[in-house]
Order: structure tokens, then sequence, then C-alpha cells
């Protein structure tokens, strides 16, 4: 991941990189890391892919709020104590930090959107709940 300063009065442009590979993540979907730094703190963004018929894990991220931007596909989302909620290209779901959630894809092509986390996402702060 290319290190830059969150307080930088320079411009930072994040080319793709060999190490931002689409990687299976235990929660039940494919991550590719954009942009997560331990010297930009204040958010990071991630493009996650649901293969069709596929379905995240009940999770709920400590401290963090989490934003899905849908880019491609539809998918039906639980969030909380929420009914579930059919979301498609342009929906965008805020996830308060702590409270639970899934998303699974009913469709015949992939579910994409964009995991956008404040504070960035860090593996401790996920808490599977099943």
């Amino acid at each position: 991941m290319n290190e830059h300063m969150a307080d930088s009065t320079e411009p930072v442009i994040l080319s793709a990189r060999p190490e931002r590979d689409e990687y299976w993540f235990r929660e039940g979907c494919h991550i590719t890391e954009l942009s997560n730094s331990a010297s930009d703190e204040s958010v990071s963004i991630a493009r996650v892919r649901l293969p069709p018929g596929g379905q995240t894990r009940w999770h709920a991220l400590t401290g963090t709020v989490e934003r899905y931007v849908i880019l491609a596909g539809t998918g039906v989302v639980e969030v909380g104590d929420m009914p579930d909620r059919v979301v498609s290209e342009n929906d965008v779901v805020i996830i308060p930090a702590g409270i639970r959630q899934r998303i699974r894809n009913p469709g015949q092509h992939d579910l994409e959107f964009l995991a956008i986390c404040s504070p960035r996402f860090q593996v401790q702060s996920y808490r599977d709940l099943e």
C-alpha cells in the first residue's frame, strides 16, 4: 500500500499496485483494498465483490462507521433490527459503529460495492457474530 500523510499539504494519488490484488476475506466476500494506511487513519476504501448467491456473515465493526456504496448488481442488506432492504446501483447504506450487518446477493451477477470505513478498517475491529 502506498504510504502517505493525512495532514500533507501535497495531493496524493494512489495508483493501482500489485499488493492491491483481490483476496477472500473470512466474512464471505472478495476484497480489494484501495486505500487503507496507518498514515491516513481517518478513512479506508475497499472494493467488495460478492458472487451470485453469496452472503456475508453477521458481523459488526467496533468503533468504525461503515458505508456501502453499491456500484453494480442488486443486494439485500440487513442492518441492526431494520427489515431487509433491497439495494442497487448508487444506493448508499450507512452502518453505525457496533451495529450488526450482513448483505447477500440474490442476483445472477456479482454484487460490487465500495466499503468506506471511518476511522479506517482494521481487522481487530471486526467482530464475527455467528
